[in-house]
């Protein structure tokens, strides 16, 4: 009986040998099954006990010598040379169990490969920002903010696929790539930020090994370099543009706000009163934190692991006064929400450009904590004092650890100094708008 009769005399349920003893051993064997197809199988032996591998579905339509399955299955030239291709592979294990034990080691090594896929998947460069900016926001740190939107816009978004790579597999050229695509795009400034908090997130990679206090989770990216640190910095972009308001532009700015009603003045009365702090850290002032002599904002910005350090500045009657504008309700103290939330910084620029408007040419509210330290330092204010005041350059082991003076006594002298100079230059200002007494006979005549 020929092999295609063969096939279609099948019972459903019974096997039927095509051909048996094969060049590399074992026989080719057929079973009709319920639903009316006919798989095809290998049958083969081992230590006397014999077992069926299944090939296929038969395709009685294909071409008799086509060795490759085709769309619908295999034809009985296809099925004999899987046959040999199961053949050889079952001989080659033979001694370690045969097709059975090799099918299950291919099983074994799929399931590694898929695992370790997973695991990559898990320890990619997208991964590692993610767990850096989540370390900066447990740390209180408001750059966890900047460093996110960097990421998201300059690393993730435009560049898929390095995202995806393991964090440990990236290279410095590909960093460079990131940096040198900004600094084309004339963001050379969002460069060297992106650069900085790609080196940090590296970093804590590294020092995880050696400091408790950084997450465990950065153990499991298995970094052993820093590519970020590779690189160098373009110090061209460094330039901040501080542009400090001028005697003249504080002047202007101090009219402006003077005595205008509502919140919105009495916050920029306050925000410059108090030295021109931070505006990040002044909008998120708390009543908890004032007093009626002082109030305490909190510095996240300085060494990471340290937390936000207490910031504490002298509040004089005029400061008070722009303070009590606002209902003490809530947490917060500059907010239009009952306390419930501190307005953003947003928010206070926009009222500020509001109420300016073109009176000051470039007018940026950032420019008022550098007017005030220049006016300050014009007026003989030490820069020691000037760094109390506002926060800032407190280094050295001298100044962390030995100097335990708080300088409230010199940082409300320092205000006294701003507000006696504002002051001055509006009663200035009036007197320039006045006209002489007797001129307009003078010109009469």
């Amino acid at each position: 009986m020929s092999t295609a009769a063969t096939i279609k005399s099948l019972r459903e349920g019974a096997f039927a040998t095509l051909q048996s003893r094969l060049d590399q051993g074992g026989a080719l064997q057929a079973r009709r099954l319920a639903n009316g197809t006919v798989q095809l199988y290998w049958r083969y032996s081992l230590s006397g006990r014999t077992s069926r591998e299944p090939i296929g579905i038969y395709d009685a339509a294909a071409p008799p010598k086509k060795l490759q399955p085709t769309t619908r299955g295999y034809g009985i030239a296809a099925a004999l040379e899987k046959c040999r291709a199961l053949a050889a592979l079952h001989a080659e294990h033979a001694a370690t169990g045969g097709l059975r034990q090799a099918r299950e080691q291919r099983r074994r090594d799929f399931q590694a490969r898929q695992s370790a896929e997973a695991e990559k998947s898990t320890r990619t460069l997208e991964k590692l920002l993610e767990a850096y900016v989540a370390h900066l926001r447990t740390q209180a740190r408001r750059s966890h903010v900047d460093a996110n939107q960097i990421f998201k816009s300059h690393v993730i978004g435009a560049w898929p696929a390095i995202a995806q790579r393991p964090a440990a597999d990236v290279t410095p050229d590909q960093v460079l790539d990131m940096l040198r695509h900004l600094i084309e795009a004339g963001k050379g400034r969002t460069a060297n930020k992106l650069r900085s908090y790609l080196r940090a997130a590296y970093q804590c990679a590294l020092d995880v090994r050696t400091t408790a206090s950084i997450p465990v989770v950065f153990k499991g990216f298995d970094i052993v370099f820093n590519p970020a640190a590779q690189t160098r910095r373009s110090p061209q972009f460094d330039r901040a543009d501080k542009r400090p308001l001028s005697r003249q532009e504080l002047r202007t700015y101090w009219q402006l706000i003077r005595k205008r009603p509502g919140i919105e003045a009495a916050a920029l009365r306050l925000h410059l009163l108090i030295g021109g702090q931070r505006i990040e850290q002044f909008v998120r002032l708390r009543w908890g934190n004032v007093a009626n002599d002082a109030a305490t904002i909190f510095d996240a910005k300085g060494r990471p692991g340290q937390g936000p350090r207490a910031h504490q500045i002298p509040l004089l009657d005029d400061a008070r006064r722009a303070l009590a504008v606002f209902a003490r309700e809530g947490t917060f103290a500059i907010s239009t929400t009952g306390g419930n939330k501190p307005i953003s910084v947003r928010t206070l620029a926009a009222w500020a450009r509001a109420i300016v408007a073109e009176s000051v040419e470039g007018f940026q509210l950032k420019r008022i904590r550098s007017g005030v330290e220049t006016l300050l330092a014009a007026s003989g204010v030490s820069r020691e004092v000037r760094g109390h005041l506002q926060s800032h350059g407190l280094t050295g082991v001298q100044a962390r650890h030995y100097d335990g003076h708080d300088y409230m006594p010199e940082k409300r002298r320092a205000l006294g100094v701003l507000l006696d100079e504002l002051n001055a230059l509006a009663l200035e200002s009036t007197r320039a708008t006045k006209p002489v007494p007797g001129s307009r006979a003078r010109r009469s005549r």
